[in-house]
C-alpha cells in the first residue's frame, strides 16, 4: 500500500526530474527513496522496504543511526573541513584505531571513496620501481582510470581504452596460476578477499596465505581490497582476519577500505604496513577533502557502535539465519559468503526477475550476475527483518519464474 503525501512529489514525478537533470550512467532508478530508518527505508509513494543491500555493503549501520547523527551533527558545530596542510583530532585518531585493528605497524592515507583509495594504492606499489600489477579476473577495483586498469569486466573497460598498463589477470582462487604470473617484476598482486560485485566469490581458504608467500617470494607487494569486505561485513574487522576465509594469518602490505567506514558518509582509506607507508614522500599524493574532520567522526561513532553493540558477532548470527531462510528451496543452488556478505546462486539466470520480484515484495537485493543474487544489509539487520525475508522468499522465486515465462 502506498501512501503518497499530498502536494508532494512520488516516485513518477521524482523519477521524470532525475531524467531531466542527471547524466544516464545508472539508467533509470528503480524508486526514489526518501527516508531511512534501520534496515527499513521509505520511498516517495510512502512504500517501505527492508533494504538487504545496504547501500552496496555501505550502510553499516543502517540508516538514521542515532550515534551516527549525533557524531556528523557534533562535529558540524565545531570544525567542518580544513584543508591537509593542517590535522584534526578525529582524523588522527581514526588512523590510530584502524592501524590498531590491523595489530601492525602502518600507516594511513585517507580519500573519499573506494576508487580513491585504490588509486592511491596503485600510486604507491610505482615507488616500488616496479610497474606489473598481477589482478585478478572477476575483480572489481572501481571504475576511475587507474582503478579501472584494475579490474577486470571488459565491459567496463574497453570504452575507456588505453588504460594504465602493465596489469595482468590470472583466475581468481588459482594459486598455480598465480605462481605462474608473479615474477621479480611484480610490483604487488591485488586480490579481494571475497569478490563481491562478481556475485560474492569466496576462493579456497590457503587462497590469500599463498598469496602472500607467492608475492613475497618475489620481493613484490602483497595488496587486499577490502573494500567491501572490510569493518565487519564478515563478520571480522577485516575479511582477512576471517578464520571462515582463511586457513592462515594474512599481513597484507596494503588494504583499500572504503563503504562501510563510515556508514554512509563518503570515505576511503588506503593502509600500508611493512614500512610500504614510508614509500610516498611529500607531495607524492594528495586530496582536498580526504580524512575530513566530519567524514573521520562519522567512521569513529561506527567503530564505536560496531565495538560496543557486539555487531560482530550480530553479523555472524544474522548471516547463518539469512542462509537459512534462503538455502533449502530447489531454485538455489548454493550461498556463498560470510557474516553478512552472502551470494545466492540459483539455478537458472533469473537473477534481474528476482530483484524485481523482491522490490515489488517489499526487499531491497542486488541482481549481481545473472545467477547471483547479493546480500550485504546493514550489520544492524534484526532477527524479524530476516524472518519476514524469509517468508517472502519463495513467493519472490515464483514471481520471477513466472516473470521469465510471462
Amino acid at each position: 500500500m502506498t501512501t503518497t503525501t499530498p502536494g508532494k512529489p512520488g516516485n513518477t514525478e521524482w523519477t521524470e526530474r532525475y531524467t531531466g537533470a542527471l547524466m544516464n550512467t545508472f539508467g533509470p532508478p528503480k524508486t526514489v527513496l526518501v527516508r531511512g530508518e534501520g534496515a527499513h527505508v521509505w520511498d516517495a509513494d510512502g512504500r517501505e522496504y527492508v533494504d538487504l543491500l545496504g547501500g552496496i555493503a555501505v550502510n553499516a549501520l543502517g540508516h538514521a543511526h542515532p550515534r551516527l547523527v549525533a557524531a556528523v551533527t557534533e562535529q558540524l558545530q565545531t570544525l567542518g573541513h580544513i584543508s591537509n596542510f593542517f590535522a584534526s583530532a578525529p582524523q588522527i585518531t581514526l588512523a590510530e584505531r584502524l592501524v590498531a585493528l590491523l595489530g601492525t605497524e602502518a600507516r594511513v592515507f585517507f580519500t573519499n571513496s573506494g576508487a580513491e583509495a585504490n588509486e592511491a594504492a596503485f600510486k604507491l606499489t610505482r615507488r616500488t620501481g616496479r610497474t606489473k600489477i598481477v589482478a585478478t579476473e572477476g575483480s572489481f577495483h572501481g571504475r576511475t582510470m587507474g582503478a579501472l586498469a584494475l579490474t577486470s569486466k571488459l565491459a567496463y573497460r574497453e570504452p575507456f581504452e588505453p588504460l594504465p598498463g602493465d596489469v595482468v589477470f590470472v583466475p581468481y582462487g588459482d594459486i598455480a596460476a598465480l605462481e605462474a604470473a608473479v615474477d621479480t617484476d611484480t610490483a604487488a598482486v591485488l586480490v579481494e578477499p571475497v569478490q563481491g560485485e562478481a556475485g560474492v566469490v569466496v576462493p579456497p581458504r590457503d587462497y590469500l596465505p599463498a598469496a602472500q608467500r607467492i608475492a613475497h617470494d618475489n620481493g613484490a607487494l602483497l595488496w587486499l581490497d577490502e573494500i567491501q569486505t572490510g569493518i565487519g561485513r564478515t563478520g571480522t574487522w577485516f575479511a582477512h582476519q576471517n578464520p571462515e576465509l582463511v586457513d592462515a594469518p594474512v599481513v597484507p602490505d596494503i588494504i583499500t577500505l572504503a563503504k562501510g567506514l563510515a556508514g554512509g558518509i563518503p570515505i576511503g582509506a588506503c593502509i600500508a604496513t611493512h614500512g610500504s607507508g614510508k614509500l610516498f614522500d611529500p607531495g607524492n599524493h594528495g586530496t582536498t577533502f580526504g580524512g575530513n574532520p566530519v567524514a573521520a567522526a562519522a567512521a569513529l561513532a561506527v567503530l564505536d557502535t560496531i565495538e560496543a553493540d557486539g555487531l560482530l558477532d550480530e553479523t555472524v548470527a544474522r548471516g547463518r539465519q539469512l542462509v537459512d531462510a534462503v538455502a533449502s528451496l530447489p531454485e538455489v543452488a548454493a550461498v556463498h559468503g560470510a557474516g553478512l556478505l552472502l551470494g545466492v546462486e540459483l539455478v537458472d539466470p533469473i537473477a534481474v526477475e528476482v530483484a524485481a520480484a523482491a522490490l515489488d515484495a517489499g526487499f531491497i537485493v542486488n541482481a549481481a550476475t545473472p545467477h547471483r543474487v547479493r546480500l550485504a544489509p546493514p550489520l544492524v539487520l534484526t532477527e524479524a527483518d530476516v524472518r519476514a525475508f524469509g517468508d517472502a522468499w519463495a513467493g519472490i522465486l515464483g514471481r520471477a519464474h513466472e516473470g521469465v515465462t510471462a
